[in-house]
Order: structure tokens, then C-alpha cells, then sequence
């Protein structure tokens, strides 16, 4: 499979985007650049496999794209932070300043 410069653009600016919007919905604040685009690429991936199974197509171009990506994004923050909370103790996880009360 070839992909082009241009491609592998679009794609890295809808994870940026997505992630982005996904942080700000689900947690209120980003995960950096990075978490960002790792979050968005992973919820394009669920999104793009989820919604159809489900009978939500959002059209075509980039908008629906990021709002599909997004949507995806949303979804695996959420169960994240489900099974955080279950096995991890919340999203610190143990990792934050220890209190003794």
C-alpha cells in the first residue's frame, strides 16, 4: 500500500484534532501533542469500524472525519477510564502525591 506525503498529513492532523477534542470532552484538558495524536489515530481506528456497525455514517471530508475520529477517541477514553477506575484506583493510578489520612 503506498500513501503519499499528503495522506499520512491528513491523517496526523485528524488524530491531533480528535485526541484533542476527545481530552477536552472526556477529561477537560489534552494529553500533549503526542497523546493527543495516539488517542486520535486509535478512535479513528474504533470510530471508522464502530459507527457503521451501529448505522451512523457522517459523510465524507475532513470534518466528518475528525468529528468520526473523535467520536472514537471519546469512547476509548471512556473505557479507560473504566477500567482504571475498576483496577487502577482513578486516573493517577498510584503515580500522585501519597496522602496518609
Amino acid at each position: 500500500m503506498h500513501m503519499s506525503n499528503q495522506s499520512l498529513l491528513v491523517i496526523l492532523f485528524v488524530g491531533v484534532v480528535a485526541g484533542w477534542l476527545a481530552g477536552q470532552i472526556v477529561r477537560g484538558v489534552g494529553f500533549g501533542l503526542i497523546g493527543d495524536l495516539v488517542i486520535g489515530i486509535i478512535g479513528a481506528f474504533i470510530g471508522d469500524w464502530l459507527l457503521p456497525q451501529i448505522g451512523i455514517h457522517l459523510g465524507t471530508g475532513i470534518v466528518s472525519a475528525i468529528l468520526n475520529a473523535a467520536i472514537g477517541a471519546v469512547l476509548l477514553l471512556l473505557v479507560v477510564r473504566l477500567l482504571r477506575g475498576r483496577f487502577g484506583g482513578g486516573w493517577g493510578g498510584g503515580w500522585g502525591r501519597r496522602r496518609w489520612w
